[in-house]
């Protein structure tokens, strides 16, 4: 008879699951470890203004801000060129920033009153230290004076022979230093400017070339008194071509910021001098600081060629200063400012930094500028001025500033005489930081 279905019998062997895979159960997933956390940014204050970093330090943005706020007098009477008068003489806050650890940028305002709004704005890109290239608006290459901190000023006012260099140009600009600054270039082509000038834009096509070779020889001997030895030599080379509605000419004024010159100007080119050719300058320069003592000497030299209707000439203004400055205690002098050891803290026995100083500068205008490009009754051929400064730095990011010049002129009266002599007192409280 047929047996009834029955049931495989059940094997019980024990299976290896290497020799049978289909019957084996997939392993976990290996845990995925969590996504790396990325470090905050952070945030500081101190006396070098307020900065915004990332970790790493290759993005950051950092606040910076400069306020003079001048006491301006003269000792004349009634017949003093200029006004004894209150005013806030810079407002410049600052935004300084850096973009992948390669690309700085700089955007400097001044909200003064007469002042040009956008003072700096600029990128450098900076693959080493020994070639960085900058484009936009910034310091011309060229015055020892002018390339100085303005918060590092010995005097309010820049001494005359900044009145023959350029201000800030808009261009680009080839730089770098070896040797941990033993020699130091800047090389750029620019829109040019007129003495003294920051014009915006080119008015003529024309391109100047400005450029500066600086050394400190000594910076990595092993005399420490020939340490702070800087010396240099800058110019520049182009064509200036001017308008009757931008002559490219500027007028000369003293530190007590009255104008003791200026080129004839009316309502057609027969009666205006315009530039009208070349214009190159020259400036050799020197400063020396040591302990204590700081020491600056400056020339500069510019010629321009110039043309008032069909009358041409190429005149050459020069001009020269010799300043020397002590800090009596608290500090030690440099070309950047001196920083008070400590802030005043009477309790502690702390009262700051003091230092004095002295200022020799003289302009020469050329003589052959009379009487055809300027009026010699109204424009003096030179001045000579000689000044004194005390500065009290309450801490790294304050200063008060006592000073007077006394400015003498040869010729510019209405008399055919000399112009009378300008004696200005400067009182300066500086907040910058």
């Amino acid at each position: 008879m047929p047996q009834p279905h029955a049931d495989p019998p059940k094997d019980d062997t024990p299976r290896d699951p290497a020799l049978n895979p289909a019957t084996t159960a997939a392993p976990p997933p290996a845990p995925v470890p969590p996504p790396a956390s990325t470090p905050p940014p952070s945030f500081t204050a101190g006396a070098e203004g307020f900065t915004l970093s990332s970790a790493d330090k290759q993005y950051q943005l950092k606040l910076r801000g400069i306020l003079q706020s001048d006491a301006r007098f003269f000792a004349q009477g009634k017949e003093r060129a200029g006004n004894n008068t209150f005013l806030v003489r810079r407002f410049q806050p600052t935004f300084d920033g850096t973009l992948a650890g390669l690309v700085d940028f700089r955007f400097q305002l001044d909200l003064a009153p007469n002042s040009q709004p956008i003072q700096d704005g600029y990128a450098e890109i900076h693959p080493a230290r020994q070639f960085r290239i900058r484009v936009g608006k910034f310091k011309a290459p060229v015055g020892l004076e002018r390339l100085q901190p303005v918060t590092a000023l010995l005097f309010p006012e820049f001494a005359l022979p900044t009145s023959l260099v350029p201000n800030r140009e808009v261009g680009i600009q080839f730089a770098g230093d070896f040797s941990g600054g033993v020699l130091s270039y800047a090389l750029g082509a620019f829109n040019g400017s007129p003495d003294n000038g920051a014009a915006d834009l080119n008015v003529d096509d024309n391109v100047e070339l400005e450029g500066r070779l600086f050394a400190h020889p000594f910076r990595n001997g092993s005399v420490d008194a020939l340490k702070g030895l800087g010396l240099g030599i800058s110019g520049t080379a182009g064509s200036e071509y001017g308008t009757l509605g931008a002559t490219q000419e500027s007028v000369l004024r003293a530190e007590g910021q009255q104008t003791f010159f200026s080129y004839l100007t009316g309502t057609t080119l027969e009666t205006t001098v315009v530039a009208s050719g070349r214009h190159y300058r020259f400036s050799p320069q020197a400063y020396y600081y040591n302990g204590p003592l700081g020491l600056m000497a400056e020339y500069a030299s510019s010629t321009q060629d110039v043309r008032r209707g069909a009358d041409v000439a190429r005149l050459t203004n020069d001009a020269w200063q010799l300043s020397a400055s002590y800090v009596l205690f608290g500090g030690k002098a440099s070309y950047e400012g001196v920083k008070p050891f400590h802030p005043v803290l009477p309790s502690e026995g702390h009262w700051g930094a003091v230092e004095v100083g002295a200022r020799y500068s003289g302009l020469r205008v050329d003589p052959r500028a009379f009487p055809l490009f300027a009026d010699p009754s109204r424009s003096a051929s030179g001045a000579q001025s000689w000044g004194a400064v005390a500065h009290w730095y309450l801490s790294g990011n304050a200063r008060i500033t006592f000073s007077t010049e006394r400015t003498t002129f040869a010729g510019g009266a209405a008399d055919g005489g000399d112009r009378p002599t300008e004696i200005a007192f400067f009182n300066r409280v500086q907040a910058y930081f």
